[in-house]
């Protein structure tokens, strides 16, 4: 019998999109072993190891940009767009490319997270593109206008190609997909017990005092360190190897810990606004210090979300930056909603794969 392939579109943005999707990867693979997963997304095959356990084919190709970004808040727009129309120009040729692909591997289906050009692709492919996401790009590029806005038009008209939409908590109306369907948070769990966590990295801080600092794949350059030393009795945890070497930092570097591996041992999660660390948040109940964004639309969404189902502190650009940092010594908002958000994402979006892929 013929294996079943799937072929799994990455946004090319940051890290976020890519672990995600790899956990939904990883759940199709576990409950479905037989499934050959091909990813297709330039972020590095290491990152996406530590989600897959099995094997893939990792096939590094990028047909969308999302943002410019020097790091993880500041974006170049003009760059952006002449990159969209470098894109717009090379469409034709990018499908082809991938069509080729995708038939010589008998692909059955694309799942994308949330690349434009996957519809068009599956298209041209004749097969099914569906797509899983709590936004599109059509709704962030056309919040910046002027030029932006045939831009967005054009891409929403490629994401109405697609036959199916998992919608991830957290979304934008998400007007120009069909078929949607709304399920819980995706993302990660912890591949180890907080004691082990502890024992390794020599954590004594009690919970309440310790903090994940983790500010995606672009990192951020401006983080306020130097405030850390008005907390000698508290424990920060980073990713970031430009971090200084201070006696309350750990600065976690061997690749094999992810995020959320940590964040069993924190008491919260200090990050900027995005789904992926704030989905994985979610999904053991963490509370979340973050800073508002008003250049990115998806923020405005993203914030209203953990108002309504987490414990939170949202600050502004200045409090963060130009602060002394005493928000940690505050008490967190307590989520508006009485209700507990939905946690089965990966788990419904897998089977509804698996029962196609089966038929």
């Amino acid at each position: 019998m013929e294996r079943s392939t799937i072929y799994i579109a990455i946004t090319n943005h940051g890290f976020g999109h890519a672990t995600r999707t790899a956990a939904v990867a990883a759940t199709i693979q576990k409950l479905f072993p037989d499934v050959l997963l091909i990813l297709v997304t330039t972020a590095p095959r290491w990152l996406l190891e530590c989600y897959i356990q099995g094997e893939f084919i990792h096939r590094p190709r990028a047909y969308d940009l999302g943002v410019v970004q020097a790091d993880s808040l500041t974006m170049d727009k003009d760059a952006t767009l002449s990159k969209l129309v470098e894109i717009k120009k090379k469409q034709n040729s990018i499908i082809a490319s991938e069509v080729n692909f995708i038939r010589q591997n008998r692909v059955n289906l694309i799942l994308a997270d949330v690349p434009f050009l996957a519809a068009p692709i599956a298209s041209a492919a004749n097969i099914p593109c569906w797509m899983m996401t709590n936004f599109g790009w059509d709704f962030i590029y056309r919040d910046w206008g002027g030029e932006f806005i045939a831009i967005a038009d054009w891409i929403g008209e490629c994401y109405s190609k697609c036959q199916r939409t998992f919608r991830l908590p957290f979304h934008e109306p998400m007007s120009m997909f069909s078929n949607i369907t709304d399920v819980g948070l995706t993302g990660g769990s912890p591949h180890y017990k907080a004691e082990e966590i502890s024992q390794k990295w020599k954590i004594t801080t009690p919970k309440e005092k310790t903090a994940l600092l983790t500010f995606g794949g672009l990192g951020l350059q401006e983080i306020p360190y130097q405030n850390l030393n008005k907390f000698p009795d508290w424990q920060f945890i980073t990713f970031d190897d430009s971090a200084p070497e201070l006696p309350n930092i750990i600065k976690i570097t061997d690749r094999k810990y992810r995020p959320v591996d940590i964040m069993p041992v924190c008491g919260q999660v200090i990050s900027k606004p995005g789904y992926g660390t704030f989905a994985e948040a979610s999904k053991l109940n963490m509370p979340i210090t973050t800073i508002t964004r008003d250049n990115f639309a998806e923020a405005a969404y993203i914030l209203e979300g953990i108002k309504n189902y987490n414990q939170h502190k949202i600050l502004s650009p200045q409090e963060f930056f130009e602060g002394d940092w005493d928000f940690l010594n505050q008490e967190f908002q307590q989520p508006s909603e009485l209700k507990t958000i939905t946690k089965d994402g990966n788990e419904v979006i897998a089977q509804n794969v698996i029962n196609f892929l089966k038929q």
